[in-house]
């Protein structure tokens, strides 16, 4: 069956080949440690855990983790493997953006997008010093819970601009 074949009823779905239960980690990488863990909590406000004298555990609001692992490597995080990070309202977005920008050069950010509406939410785009990218952007709890709701999309889906908005957030 093609990716756009139209798909049968949830219940109709066939088993997955593994059996797991949970999307438990992510990884990041850092040039400096040291640096890296201070920029997680005093600026992005993270919760972060030393794992070895080469890793970090960073988490915020859940249970799913990243492993931040020290590296030398110079490659810029594409875009399109950015991070999300949730707040509920556009008016937190916009904070968050002016303090992004007043305090860039402090945290070493660059390539700071102009909050926008995008995919069904409000959000800016940002690189930090280890060239990660994240994204602050208006989110219900629960995050991106609300588009599987859903169900399967046609068209262009999410990144359609008359998408609905994240529960009104947007």
């Amino acid at each position: 069956m093609s990716q756009n074949a139209e798909r049968s009823p949830a219940s109709a779905k066939p088993a997955p080949a593994l059996h797991l239960r949970f999307l438990s980690h992510g990884t990041l990488e850092s040039r400096d440690l040291e640096f890296t863990r201070a920029f997680y909590e005093e600026f992005l406000g993270l919760e972060v855990h030393r794992t070895s004298p080469i890793s970090l555990m960073v988490r915020l609001g859940g249970q799913h983790v990243y492993a931040v692992v020290q590296s030398k490597r110079g490659a810029e995080m594409p875009f399109l493997n950015h991070n999300g990070l949730d707040v509920e309202t556009r008016e937190e977005v916009d904070t968050a953006y002016r303090v992004a920008c007043e305090q860039a050069e402090k945290w070493r950010l660059h390539k700071l997008s102009k909050p926008v509406v995008q995919h069904g939410t409000y959000s800016f785009y940002f690189w930090d010093a280890d060239d990660n990218c994240w994204e602050i952007l208006t989110n219900p709890s629960g995050g991106y819970s609300w588009i599987f709701e859903m169900g399967d999309l046609e068209g262009k889906g999410h990144m359609d601009r008359s998408f609905p908005s994240a529960g009104g957030t947007s």
